[in-house]
């Protein structure tokens, strides 16, 4: 996957300061197929970058605080890849813990989590279902966008092929509701 990265030169003109992969990007050993990726992330009250330069090095939390962003695009295996003999849950458990900090320690056994963010996901490839906690199964496909606010939900790849889905989290206040 190719990330291009505007900024400004000396003079104050938008320029193309970094083009090629996602530095921040790993291809899990546990589970083959299982790609996530950081592209970028913001910070709250952070000012777009002048120059471009990579937060991602600095990212200790894949959940934003309230006003923060992370964008992740993650590649999901076919599900049946979790019933091969060969796969071991305790080292994916441990390889998403390292590569998924703050976001990894939320998901639960069966893959069900809830994220203090409002989430805006783009499948980008393949098919995925979204899975909600009253059971009910949203299947979607390449093109479509789905509006996560906070809820507990899982993804599972049903299909046969690899599925890619790119998320923006928008770290929120989940202390107070709005319609209070």
């Amino acid at each position: 996957m190719r990330r291009v990265v505007t900024g400004h030169d000396e003079n104050g003109r938008s320029v193309v300061v970094s083009d090629g992969p996602v530095p921040r990007s790993r291809e899990f050993t546990s589970l083959p197929g299982w790609v996530s990726r950081l592209p970028w992330a913001t910070e709250p009250g952070q000012p777009p970058s002048r120059t471009g330069e990579d937060p991602t090095p600095k990212v200790t939390s894949l959940l934003p605080a309230p006003g923060g962003t992370r964008f992740i695009v993650l590649t999901f295996p076919p599900e049946s890849a979790l019933a091969d003999p060969a796969f071991d849950p305790v080292a994916f458990d441990r390889e998403q813990r390292a590569d998924s900090p703050g976001l990894a320690e939320l998901i639960e056994p069966d893959g069900m989590h809830t994220t203090p963010t409002v989430d805006y996901g783009i499948v980008l490839t393949g098919e995925i279902v979204l899975e909600l906690d009253d059971g009910r199964c949203t299947p979607l496909s390449a093109g479509d966008i789905v509006i996560q606010n906070g809820t507990r939900h899982a993804w599972r790849n049903r299909s046969g092929q690899a599925a890619t889905v790119a998320f923006v989290l928008i770290g929120a206040d989940t202390t107070t509701d709005a319609n209070d």
